[in-house]
Parts: structure tokens; C-alpha cells; sequence
């Protein structure tokens, strides 16, 4: 294999696709587009680009014509025989064939369906509409993408040397992180880096790293491309997406106050054990909790993606006392903006007093902070969401007001069906 320096530098090389497969993407993705085709798969959806980062004009340093070529190279992507094979056969969750035959049938003869680019002020429109199950399949390899040809044009005027030394150190910044770790008593960690990683043969690199240097303490990787080459779990569960679209359906504020849990309903008839995890900041942790039907107790754990992450697992633990249960036999995932310090931290303070896990995302396959000139290789935030659905739009609300989304006056309605008061803002990392 050659190495990252060289196929950069090397302007020679046919420089790989960023995007070499359907399965190049996130676990969860295909789970929730099993549930999609399953329940809502003639649903009308539009995706759009979002960049939090307003001082990054993506449009100006991505050439057009380049991601047009990488996302046209997508729309030529099936899924092989040896991918359809692996989804069809392999276990995940301790469950043989995750993937029922009429969504792997359906998936082996899809294609993705057309995009909309264009500019305005200095950023790029990127959207996609139509059927649920088709369009969602584009934000990750979309995400991928964007993000490497940022990579790719601020490292293009670099030197042989120059990128080796510059590989060399993120390298070994890395694997400081990984050392930091190995002490960690307990540590259950996975790879959740793929929507903003530098490149995928960098989040490849990050998941050998972390598989020598961890051993058991890594669980596995969201990517269900590398979980398949690396033999290593394939993990993820649920997002967000799903309760926004089922919300933007609802016809009246009592069916909107149901539809989070109306999502859940549909999970738990699919899924059991550790895929049974409850992401409850889509409208607010504390009134989704409060107002959660007593089955939902039940389920084996909870993910914490905003707000203040020891605030979020405290109201967790407290909730399932509530409920009767033991939070000592319950699962917290903790997967917002982690880095070292912060996974350490989170540990020491509940390790004991309830079974925790950690999806590293950003800040493990893409930290290149400080290493380039001008920190033009920062980290920035950038999402792709589900928009709107049937027409309508959607709103998600977080536990942090600055990662919310949607018309200023369905916020407001939102936040009134939902009995969301005042929030601490936090930085949004990434």
C-alpha cells in the first residue's frame, strides 16, 4: 500500500475516489434505512449541506468541477457481491442477518439519486430530494467528501518532505492520545469519525492505530466499510433524523408530542439489546424523559450527543431510578466533540455507577489542529440534515441551542409542544 504522503504529493498517481463504496459510511445510516423502507419509505425528504463554520467558504476552496467528479463517481457505486454478502451473513449485535432479504434486495440494485449544486456567498448548496430510504444515503459520502477536498486543496502546494513530516506528526499526536488511553481502566471506545475525517485512508490509519495500541478497550467503527477490511465490530444505532422527520409528518401538536416516541415504538419491534439505546436531545433530554412511556425504561442504554455530557448521564441515572431500574446495568454513550481529556475525565466520573462507552468522532480521524500554517487544517463543523419531509420542515432543538435547526417560528412551536425553557449554550467543537 502506498503511503498517505506519497498519493498527495505524488500528482502522477490517480488519486483514489474518496467515496470507493455504498458501505463507506456509517453503521447507523443503514440500520435507520432498514427502518425507513420499512415504515415510511414513500416519505418525500430533501438533505441539505449545512456549514456551521461560517468563516470557511467551502466554495472557495473546493473546486467545483472536482466535487462534482466525486459526486457523480458515487452515483456509479453498487453494492458488490462480497459487501451484499457481508451485510447479508455477517452478525452485528450478536444478531445473524440484521438485514431483512427485501431491503438487501432492494439495496443490491440501488443507485443514489441526482444532487443540486450551486454557489451563493462564497459557500456551496448541495440538497437532495426525494424518497427517504434513496436521498438519506447521501449525507455521509457527502460529508466524506467535502471535508477531503478541503484536505486535499489546503495540502495540494505541499512538498514530499513537507507532508511526510506533517502525516508524522498528526501520527504521533494520535498515538500520544492512545497511550493516554491505555491506562483507562474499563475504557470501552469506538470510531465514530467517519462524516468529518480528513480522508478515508487517514480514518483507516486512525482505526489500525487504535486496534494495535487499545486492543480490547476498542470496540469497533462506525464505517462499515473498514469494520468489514479490519474485521472489527460495526457499531451505531439511531439519530436524529428520525424523530425530525417523523415530527415534521405529524398533523397536530399532540401528534407531534408523540411522534419521538411513535420512532421508537418502530425501533423496538426491529432491534433488541445494545441496539435498543435511546437518543433523547432531539427536542430536549429532560421533557423527553419525563414524558417517556415506562417500556422505554426498559431499554439498555442512552446517548449523549449535546449539552452539558455529565449534566446528560446525572439525568439519565436519575431517571432510571426513577423508573425502578439499576443504572449500574445500563449503558451511557457519550458522543459529542470527545477528546482525550474529556473521555478520561467522563470515566473516572462514572465509571461504577453506570456501564459506559464513547464514540470518538472528529477529534480522532481528523486533528490536524496547529499543524499547518494559519491552522488551515482545523476541524470545522459541517452537517448535512434532513430539511424537510412532505413539504413541511423539520426542527431539531438539541440540548444545545446553537446546534438547533429550522424556521425561527417552528422553533418556537417546538419548544412550546416540547416544554423546552431556557439552555446553557455550549461551544459547538465540531
Amino acid at each position: 500500500m502506498v503511503d498517505i504522503a506519497t498519493r498527495v504529493y505524488n500528482h502522477k498517481w490517480k488519486i483514489d475516489p474518496i467515496v470507493r463504496s455504498l458501505i463507506d459510511t456509517d453503521f447507523y445510516k443503514l440500520l435507520m434505512c432498514q427502518s425507513v423502507f420499512r415504515n415510511k419509505r414513500d416519505t418525500q425528504v430533501t438533505f441539505s449541506l449545512i456549514n456551521r463554520t461560517k468563516d470557511i467558504k467551502l466554495a472557495e476552496l473546493v473546486d467545483e468541477g472536482e466535487l462534482r467528479e466525486q459526486l457523480d463517481h458515487i452515483r456509479s457505486l453498487s453494492l458488490s457481491r462480497g459487501e451484499g454478502t457481508f451485510l447479508r451473513g455477517n452478525t452485528f449485535y450478536g444478531k445473524r442477518q440484521m438485514f431483512r432479504p427485501d431491503f438487501m434486495e432492494w439495496f443490491e440494485g440501488f443507485r443514489m439519486p441526482d444532487y443540486h449544486l450551486e454557489k451563493r456567498d462564497g459557500q456551496y448548496e448541495l440538497t437532495f430530494e426525494g424518497k427517504w430510504p434513496e436521498v438519506m444515503l447521501w449525507e455521509i459520502p457527502a460529508l466524506s467528501v467535502l471535508m477531503e477536498l478541503r484536505s486535499r486543496a489546503v495540502l495540494k502546494d505541499m512538498g514530499r518532505f513537507e507532508l511526510q513530516v506533517l502525516y508524522a506528526r498528526a501520527m504521533t499526536r494520535l498515538w500520544e492520545k492512545v497511550e493516554r488511553l491505555q491506562s483507562v481502566d474499563g475504557l470501552r471506545l469506538a470510531d465514530f469519525g467517519t462524516r468529518r475525517r480528513h480522508s478515508f485512508m487517514w480514518q483507516d490509519w486512525c482505526v489500525q492505530a487504535m486496534l494495535e495500541g487499545l486492543g480490547d478497550k476498542f470496540v469497533g467503527t462506525s464505517n462499515c466499510l473498514i469494520a468489514m477490511r479490519r474485521e472489527v465490530e460495526a457499531i451505531g444505532t439511531n439519530a436524529h433524523e428520525l424523530p425530525m422527520v417523523y415530527s415534521a409528518l405529524a398533523d397536530s401538536d399532540e401528534a407531534l408530542r408523540q411522534a419521538p416516541y411513535d420512532v421508537l415504538a418502530d425501533w423496538h419491534e426491529e432491534h433488541e439489546g445494545n441496539l435498543r439505546i435511546i437518543l433523547p436531545d432531539t427536542y430536549g433530554t429532560t421533557g423527553f424523559l419525563d414524558s417517556a412511556p415506562d417500556w422505554l425504561a426498559g431499554w439498555t442504554g442512552i446517548r449523549i450527543d449535546s449539552g452539558d455530557p455529565a449534566t446528560g448521564a446525572e439525568t439519565a441515572i436519575n431517571w432510571w431510578k426513577s423508573r425502578g431500574e439499576d443504572p449500574r446495568e445500563k449503558l451511557v454513550i457519550f458522543s459529542d466533540g470527545l477528546d482525550v481529556e474529556k473521555i478520561v475525565e467522563l470515566q473516572a466520573q462514572f465509571v461504577g455507577r453506570v456501564n459506559v462507552s464513547f464514540g470518538w468522532g472528529t477529534l480522532l480521524t481528523n486533528d490536524f489542529r496547529g499543524l499547518v500554517e494559519g491552522d488551515a487544517l482545523a476541524p470545522f463543523s459541517l452537517v448535512c440534515k434532513a430539511v424537510s419531509a412532505n413539504g413541511r420542515p423539520t426542527v431539531k432543538l438539541s440540548d444545545n441551542p446553537r446546534k438547533a435547526m429550522g424556521p425561527a417560528s417552528e422553533i418556537e412551536r417546538y419548544k412550546s409542544v416540547f416544554g423546552v425553557g431556557a439552555q446553557d449554550e455550549q461551544a459547538v467543537v465540531v
